[in-house]
């Protein structure tokens, strides 16, 4: 078990580089730009605050070799005069994303004002992780249970319905019916608000609940499209084990139905399902762009979508790796839950 999970980390750790280095090669001559504007901008901006400097020179071409003296010097230090596609800029580069230093960003802020690319990501990210990993837990419990109950009753009318609403709530985009709930339920009803950011600031005490109630549209949203799919899963991971030798020796041994099928049978089904529901969550992260944008929900969602909007490239690299971490750490859980109910997949048999 111990060379099985060192050969996934050491695997996991080589997506991540491998993700790392493609991210900073479609991104690296721009990033290159947009740092050298910002080092103009910042120097000039250091000499507007002083007059002192430029009354100190006699002419105007002095004062812009100066000027221009200032923005070479920074451009060495911070090594961007050597090309970016240099193996010393790329490996600086990598080693300073992964100790979480992403710099600052061009455009964004966060809500206390800081530029800091990783004070941006920390302050999202809570929240992207609050309601995607609750609208998880909730698609998984109901699937598991509805599909569990549809794979023991085949053709009956439970299991009619259960693979009905799977093939139509699936047929939807969640943009869609996203903004239907929000006409219906905010605008005609006016039971939830439009908007899910809450008014009032995060340093209040108040803002816990105020989130909490502002979630509650955009997760019953996520939930409704997702639990149906994920019932006729489970249902399709069950039929062929519902069929097994083992499974109609307890039915003949009187075993109690409910027991078969949510103890005997689901438990030989643990490791698809398991599987599914890593996958589902880490993808929920990274598909959170426009769920985030439809209901204005501030996470790493609408984050995203602003630092595109805006070409925010700093906030782009630094919430690309925080999504590829999070992926990777669902993938790797599985994976070690998947060896764990099948001892074959970790002894390679």
């Amino acid at each position: 078990m111990r060379r099985y999970v060192a050969t996934r980390i050491v695997t996991m750790f080589g997506v991540l580089m491998i993700t790392l280095l493609i991210t900073i090669s479609l991104v690296g001559s721009n990033m290159d730009t947009i740092l050298k504007q910002g080092i103009v901008f910042q120097v000039r901006s250091e000499i507007t605050e002083n007059p002192s400097i430029a009354q100190s020179f006699s002419s105007v071409e002095e004062f812009e070799a100066f000027v221009q003296t200032q923005i070479e010097q920074r451009v060495k230090i911070l090594g961007l005069d050597e090309p970016w596609y240099s193996p010393q800029r790329i490996g600086i580069t990598m080693y300073k994303i992964l100790l979480l230093d992403f710099g600052h960003a061009t455009f964004l802020t966060s809500d206390s004002g800081s530029s800091d690319v990783k004070d941006i990501l920390f302050e999202k990210l809570p929240r992207t992780v609050l309601l995607f990993t609750t609208a998880t837990i909730i698609i998984s419990i109901i699937g598991i249970f509805l599909g569990a109950l549809s794979s023991s009753k085949i053709g009956s009318t439970i299991d009619r319905i259960t693979s009905s609403f799977a093939i139509v709530s699936s047929s939807f985009p969640v943009w869609w019916i996203g903004m239907l709930m929000i006409f219906l339920f905010a605008f005609t009803y006016q039971i939830f608000p439009a908007r899910a950011t809450p008014d009032i600031p995060s340093s209040d005490p108040r803002y816990v609940g105020s989130l909490l109630y502002h979630m509650a549209l955009p997760l019953i949203t996520i939930v409704m499209i997702g639990f149906g799919s994920w019932a006729y899963m489970v249902r399709n991971f069950m039929i062929g084990i519902m069929q097994e030798d083992f499974i109609m020796a307890k039915k003949t041994m009187g075993v109690n139905q409910k027991k078969i099928i949510y103890t005997h049978a689901l438990r030989n089904a643990a490791a698809p399902i398991v599987t599914i529901l890593a996958l589902s969550l880490s993808g929920s992260l990274g598909g959170a762009i426009i769920t985030e944008a439809v209901f204005d929900w501030p996470g790493m969602g609408r984050l995203y979508f602003e630092a595109i909007s805006v070409m925010d490239l700093p906030v782009i690299i630094g919430a690309t790796y925080l999504l590829t971490v999070f992926f990777l750490i669902s993938i790797f859980i599985a994976d070690l839950l998947y060896g764990y109910f099948d001892p074959r997949v970790r002894t390679g048999q």
